[in-house]
């Protein structure tokens, strides 16, 4: 496999703390899938997790060059845990369609985190 982009996100957890609180479901629903939320719900610190996987759709939207923007949804990115906890990315609609336009197979992703920051890396690769 070869490394074909490379993208990296830092995001302040209080921000999206404050965006939880401020817009609700309106925000949740709209930026994180279902299982996103459900996975996020059922850890003690949930808005450290709903901004690692935030700053996973950046870093998966810098790798491609295209920022949010048209008709990119936040919900074309999936982030969610495999059994051994190790973040798999699912790419749907507009990203999809971009990603198989550059030829990516696959995007690995990195997520850390404390009660302030959330940084992910992710690394798009092809065979």
């Amino acid at each position: 496999m070869g490394i074909v982009a490379h993208g990296i996100d830092l995001v302040d957890c209080p921000r999206i703390e404050q965006m939880v609180q401020r817009h609700g479901e309106r925000f949740v629903t709209r930026v994180f899938t279902a299982a996103e939320q459900a996975y996020a719900a059922k850890n003690k610190n949930e808005i450290e997790k709903l901004a690692g996987r935030f700053a996973a759709k950046e870093a998966v939207l810098k790798l491609m060059g295209t920022g949010w923007r048209g008709k990119i949804a936040w919900t074309d990115i999936e982030i969610i845990n495999n059994a051994a906890g190790q973040p798999q990315v699912t790419l749907d609609g507009e990203v999809k369609r971009i990603s198989d336009e550059l030829g990516i197979d696959h995007i690995s992703v990195s997520i850390t985190h404390t009660a302030n920051f959330a940084i992910a890396s992710a690394v798009a690769l092809t065979k």
